[in-house]
């Protein structure tokens, strides 16, 4: 952990503008400095920087944060990872506190890891240099149409035909022979001799998502079908293949800029693809592939175009991946190159438009290319007809969004010219199967083995197990009161350390104690012993509050500025749009402009309070009047809380009235 003096210290060194430069071309405009938005694609800056806030902010896509934050989501890079960047930049020594036994030993262990991958992957680069290197895998680099920056840019290398080279390399560095074996790099046998996994083969290094080398591939250049073609680095402590993808590091934040990403199948697909100038690409090399790859790309895109060859095997693979992507709810699109191409051939014998325009006129959605592929089989067969269409409603049954479901059955309807509501029917069908599929299998996992000598009890009925909370849709939760937990929220973030100066014939008036916003805001909540509804609010509410109880000299910025450079990343996110400026002056507006600060939050704070618990009270109603429809037989405790709320509603609409 690092420690949070050390934390402070690389947040008052960064300069937002400093950080920001370093990835986009700011130019000032009065105070502050403008580009074009890293994160999307746009021709019109709308991507502000100001130095005054240390915030940036896009007023085309809404990202919006600190230095840390902008680290965070250029780089893909973890909060701490993120800090460790910028203190390296700012030449800040980070010491990280005391660790568990346990906790230094497993970080050690790892950072060996990578370290000893990393010395490999240094090993072949410099192997190209040598005899066999130079005639031997340069040659079949450059004959595949690979350029030298191209090579060196992904690390490509040699590893040589003795099968014990880098072994020999490691161990005279100093390397233990654990991390070699337990690497991947070096295989050991029986009797306790190592050997190098591989040897004579052109390597391939694989990278994690913040560009260190866990893995590798290599392949042999031998006619010899005796000899693998391909030799992959085995699953390790720092490789899971089914968590990883090629290219990722180099391809993610095109991805991101683009929002697109391009599936393909091997090394040289995407090698050849980003050497040509498509640089959002990457591959599933050495496995099918995966849902937690899939899950990976969403963390840069929705959308996803599987650019696979137009063979038999790589039509099957678009089919598979066509379902897991719909499962993850994201959108899917397939290209089929021409039959005998890849990605790698195709790029390679056309230009960078030719392949732009080739995708562009024959990118299709999933249901376009499993009806062309299909239907070329059913002819007129009306029974594979019905197949046909079957096999589309249990694909749309995979989305999780009901409204794309809905769209896709009508464009579906619409060109098979049949009821769309046959459709809606089957999907039901599929729908609960997969529902009622997924619950046994939960209840299986769930299954704890019975204590030895005893029968296990039956196991009760479970619903589906709840998905993931996704954090966006926090921000519905209580909507009915939502809209004015953001305005206290607001108030806070904005004007919470502002004193309130009542006037002394005013209800609020104390002649003894001043209130703040946020104490009077506080006050309100505490007094009816209730907290916000809202998770997400409510999260940002005792974040902002344990800043401010933990630190008196801090002001409204200073708060939100810490809660943006904090490692909660939601809340961190909140913050920063709440505290942007929404409004310019206008004529409509220019009268409240002029009115003093302290009269309007002598004005606002407390009507805002007021409106709150305006809204509680009618949800409280609501609640009233659900529960008398299931327990009539207590209505008449139900109608007597009924109409105490009643009565406080219409106290607080005569108060209102007053403030108005």
């Amino acid at each position: 952990m690092i420690p949070q003096d050390t934390v402070a210290k690389i947040l008052d060194e960064a300069r937002i503008e400093d950080v920001v430069g370093d990835f986009v071309s700011l130019k000032r405009r009065g105070a502050n400095f403008v580009a074009c938005c890293p994160f999307h694609n746009e021709k019109t800056p709308s991507f502000y920087v100001s130095p005054s806030k240390g915030i940036y902010k896009c007023f085309g896509c809404g990202k919006s944060g600190t230095a840390v934050g902008f680290v965070m989501e250029h780089e893909s890079l973890s909060y701490v990872d993120a800090l460790k960047y910028l203190a390296r930049k700012y030449g800040i020594e980070v010491r990280e506190k005391e660790e568990s036994a346990e906790d230094i030993a497993a970080r050690q262990r790892s950072e060996s890891l990578h370290i000893v991958s990393e010395f490999a992957g240094e090993f072949f680069k410099r192997s190209l240099d040598t005899e066999d290197g130079q005639s031997i895998a340069l040659q079949y680099f450059h004959s595949r149409g690979l350029e030298d920056e191209t090579i060196r840019k992904y690390g490509l290398g040699w590893a040589p035909k003795d099968r014990h080279s880098l072994l020999d390399a490691a161990l005279a560095k100093g390397y233990k022979e654990e991390y070699l074996v337990d690497t991947g790099l070096c295989i050991k046998y029986d009797d306790g001799r190592l050997a190098d996994r591989f040897f004579d083969r052109v390597m391939f290094p694989i990278h994690s998502v913040s560009g260190r080398v866990i893995a590798f591939g290599g392949r042999t250049l031998r006619t010899d079908k005796t000899v693998a073609k391909y030799v992959n680095s085995p699953e390790t402590e720092i490789y899971d293949k089914s968590n990883s993808l090629y290219g990722i590091y180099f391809a993610k934040n095109a991805i991101s800029r683009s929002d697109k990403c391009y599936l393909v199948e091997g090394y040289l697909d995407v090698l050849s693809m980003h050497q040509l100038g498509i640089t959002n690409v990457v591959a599933s090399s050495g496995t099918s592939l995966t849902v937690p790859q899939i899950r990976l790309i969403r963390k840069f895109t929705p959308n996803v175009t599987i650019m696979y060859d137009g063979d038999s095997a790589g039509i099957h693979a678009a089919l598979r991946g066509i379902g897991l992507i719909l499962r993850e709810g994201m959108n899917v699109r397939v290209v089929l190159l021409p039959d005998g191409d890849d990605p790698d051939s195709y790029s390679r014998k056309h230009s960078l438009a030719e392949v732009e325009d080739f995708i562009a006129s024959h990118e299709q959605d999933f249901i376009a290319f499993k009806t062309d592929l299909l239907l070329g089989e059913a002819g007129d067969d009306p029974l594979k007809r019905a197949e046909l269409i079957n096999d589309i409603a249990d694909t749309i049954a995979l989305i999780p969004d009901a409204v794309k479901r809905t769209t896709y059955v009508q464009s579906s309807a619409k060109r098979f010219d049949i009821d769309s509501r046959i459709l809606f029917e089957r999907i039901r069908k599929s729908r609960e199967k997969m529902l009622e599929d997924e619950r046994k299998a939960a209840a299986r996992e769930n299954r704890a083995p019975a204590p030895q000598g005893e029968e296990a009890p039956p196991m009760p009925e479970q619903a589906p197990p709840e998905a993931p909370v996704d954090e966006s849709a926090v921000l519905f939760e209580a909507p009915l009161l939502a809209s004015c937990e953001r305005e206290l929220i607001w108030l806070i973030l904005n004007w919470g350390t502002e004193p309130l100066e009542f006037e002394t014939d005013s209800e609020f008036y104390d002649s003894e104690y001043t209130y703040n916003v946020a104490d009077f805001i506080r006050s309100a909540f505490e007094a009816d012993e209730h907290s916000m509804a809202n998770s997400l609010y409510c999260r940002v509410y005792d974040a902002w509050f344990a800043l401010y109880d933990g630190n008196a000299d801090l002001g409204s910025d200073d708060i939100a500025k810490a809660l943006m450079d904090g490692a909660d990343r939601t809340v961190a996110g909140i913050v920063a749009e709440l505290t942007q400026e929404k409004y310019q002056l206008t004529v409509k507006n220019f009268s409240n402009a002029m009115t003093a600060t302290s009269t309007k939050l002598v004005r606002n704070v407390p009507k805002a309070i007021l409106v709150y618990q305006s809204k509680r009270l009618v949800s409280r109603n609501m609640e009233l009047m659900d529960e008398l429809r299931r327990s009539p037989l207590n209505a008449a405790d139900i109608l007597a809380q009924m109409q105490q709320v009643s009565a406080l509603r219409k106290e607080i609409d005569q108060r209102l009235g007053r403030v108005q």
